[in-house]
């Protein structure tokens, strides 16, 4: 799979966005998360879940196991990047993306220090969610009220420590001015906050 790997000098986390929804590692919106994560000192990994035959099949899209299987597995690419190594890994996931990201959170021995949901359906992880152990912030649009109602829903099942963001004015793409770059600063708050104690040794 496709991937683009950002890692600032003396970087203290790195976040796996997981795409959803049919987008990948172009998702405009991701990127621009993405870039405001490595202004503030954290290194990125945005790809591909899906090769483009896949994507035909838009059942793959809603496979959350097939997603999160995919995403262990450059999870555990990354943490052998020489440039990532012993770095606290973060999770951002995007619609179906995000239901991904709990799964694999949920995987045990997957050590995930931090996950940020962004108009996510991480309601889809279903069962899943109550083995979750990472701190989980779940941002929804203010005017994407099912999508609210989902995650707040989703909420309930989880155990670890979580919190839902409501962005004033958002619809479910926050193409609204100023709503991505919200979004953008409370990830940036939220794994700032988890990315914390000292690197792993090498």
């Amino acid at each position: 799979m496709a991937g683009d790997l950002i890692v600032p000098d003396a970087a203290h986390g790195l976040v796996v966005f997981v795409h959803g929804s049919g987008s990948g590692r172009h998702s405009p919106r991701n990127r621009f998360v993405a870039g405001a994560l490595n202004e503030t000192g954290l290194g990125t990994l945005l790809f591909d879940l899906l090769t483009p035959e896949e994507e035909a099949d838009r059942a793959n899209v809603f496979d959350i196991p097939l997603l999160a299987g995919r995403l262990l597995e450059h999870t555990a690419w990354v943490r052998d990047q020489p440039a990532a190594k012993g770095l606290p890994i973060g999770y951002f996931g995007a619609s179906t993306g995000a239901a991904a990201a709990l799964w694999a959170a949920a995987e045990p021995g997957n050590a995930i220090a931090a996950i940020v949901s962004r108009g996510g359906r991480p309601d889809l992880a279903g069962e899943r969610l109550a083995a979750v152990r990472a701190p989980t912030l779940l941002i929804v649009g203010g005017r994407d009220p099912v999508v609210v109602e989902l995650n707040e829903q989703a909420q309930r099942r989880l155990s670890a420590e979580s919190r839902i963001t409501v962005v004033p004015g958002a619809t479910h793409l926050f193409e609204e001015p100023g709503a991505l770059e919200a979004v953008a600063g409370h990830a940036r708050d939220w794994f700032t906050t988890c990315f914390t104690g000292p690197r792993e040794p090498m």
